[in-house]
């Protein structure tokens, strides 16, 4: 083959040959420049911890302390230039170190490999991660409970299969939802304290036999401890799949959250108002609103599972300790978590504008035979039947009502007793919804008493 042919296979846009190939392809800067405030934090806490063990000179950990805060001051200003030649944001940070203060910036990297600053710098930006979604789903929490508190005794109706099942109060299906997002938070207070070991001082792979201090890096950081191991520090992604696990069920949580809103706010339903503020027009038809931010929210989680699985394909087959592949670590972790912070804040936003139509939802409430279980309840509980019994003879008030057109509180009581002779005017007095709702005060159930209850546990949990 020419060389002209050898280059041809490489592609116009890269005019440099393979050179410029592995470049582009090793750099890692276009996205880990994320990690510059993780990474400056990390280096000023290794720099202390040198200086305090005599490894290096104070006057050495102050210049480069100082120097790392107008590092800060430059990026936030814009001033600097990230280079791939490069590679990633460690060496970016340390040249441009080397610039402002000389010499001292080389003892900067002394004890430590790349391998544990990453996965140092690393673990701290999840770590913050999983605080701002905490923070996220309590706020989506508290508008929850705004909702719920708002309509804690109004009627809708139940649903399974998408059929209409039984009554329940709009406060307990919002608080549903703050018992998922509750959990959702629960995950991420459990990824996060299992995260909170610190992997520097682990070097490239096998500790340093320079007298460090690890345990004073890991305070100055925050961490709880140093990880154990040195070769499972350097190597370990667990907790950014646990993040990305977490917020997987989280996304998945806010999507079946958004696909009840697309549904309630269509016409055919009608059981919520979104705000313009989350809704858009249509081109073509003047009389649409399209639940667009709802439907948005759906699709996204779809971004957050498939970074997991890209993360759990780069991880699955790889020896100890670290591998190049691992930079592929990144860039779906930082997407996803955009992805949910985003979600979460839009979701929050949705359900606090949302308006709720208590006719239309008592309207629903009262149609579908929804009290039929409430029938058969009655003829076991009054009547003493057997369920199954009870069952049968329900189905059959409902086979009737619906011959006529007509729905169970409106059968008369003859009618009724055609079917159980047994059956009195008692009845009556559980086929309305209200009376339907009210009678569930079962722990957790839909009453509007144990309603209140839920709210109230939950003003006093969140802070």
């Amino acid at each position: 083959m020419s060389e002209k042919g050898a280059n041809a296979m490489w592609g116009g846009r890269f005019a440099g040959g393979p050179d410029a190939i592995m470049e582009a392809i090793n750099a890692s800067i276009g996205f880990d420049q994320r990690l510059a405030g993780e990474d400056i934090a990390g280096s000023q806490a290794h720099a202390a911890m040198l200086a305090a063990c005599g490894i290096i000179a104070q006057a050495d950990a102050e210049a480069i302390a100082d120097g790392l805060d107008r590092v800060r001051a430059d990026i936030a200003a814009g001033r600097v230039s990230w280079s791939p030649a490069l590679e990633d944001i460690h060496m970016n940070i340390e040249a441009r170190l080397k610039e402002l203060i000389g010499a001292p910036a080389g003892r900067l990297h002394t004890a430590r490999s790349r391998n544990d600053q990453v996965a140092t710098d690393f673990r701290l930006w999840v770590r913050g991660q999983c605080d701002d979604a905490i923070a996220g789903l309590e706020a989506l929490q508290r508008a929850l409970i705004d909702q719920a508190e708002a309509g804690a005794d109004w009627v809708m109706p139940g649903f399974t299969h998408l059929q209409t099942a039984q009554p329940v109060t709009w406060g307990h299906h919002m608080m549903a939802y703050v018992e998922m997002f509750a959990r959702d938070a629960g995950r991420l207070r459990d990824a996060r304290a299992r995260m909170n070991e610190s992997p520097l001082g682990a070097a490239a792979l096998a500790g340093t036999s320079f007298p460090i201090d690890r345990e004073m890096t890991a305070r100055a950081l925050g961490f709880e401890r140093p990880c154990a191991n040195s070769l499972d520090a350097v190597s370990d992604r667990d907790f950014a799949l646990e993040f990305l696990a977490a917020a997987s069920i989280c996304g998945m949580h806010l999507s079946r959250l958004a696909e009840e809103l697309v549904i309630w706010s269509s016409a055919q339903f009608r059981f919520v108002a979104l705000s313009d503020r989350f809704a858009t027009g249509s081109s073509i038809m003047p009389q649409k609103k399209n639940p667009d931010a709802a439907e948005l929210l759906r699709a996204k989680v779809g971004r957050i599972i498939g970074a997991q699985v890209a993360l759990l394909t780069v991880m699955k087959g790889l020896p100890l300790a670290y591998s190049k592949d691992m930079q592929e670590d990144k860039e779906q972790v930082f997407d996803a978590a955009d992805t949910l912070q985003i979600s979460l804040a839009a979701m929050t936003g949705m359900i606090g504008d949302m308006t709720a139509n208590r006719d239309a939802l008592e309207a629903a409430a009262a149609s579908g035979f929804s009290t039929a279980t409430d029938l058969a309840d009655w003829l076991v509980r009054d009547l003493g039947l057997p369920f199954r019994e009870a069952h049968h003879v329900t189905g059959a008030l409902v086979r009737r009502a619906e011959e006529t057109g007509r729905d169970l509180p409106d059968l008369t009581l003859d009618e009724m007793r055609a079917v159980h002779p047994q059956i009195t005017e008692g009845v009556f007095g559980v086929l309305g919804v209200h009376n339907s709702v009210a009678s569930r005060t079962s722990f957790g159930g839909t009453a509007p008493e144990q309603v209140r209850a839920q709210i109230a546990r939950w003003r006093e949990r969140l802070p």
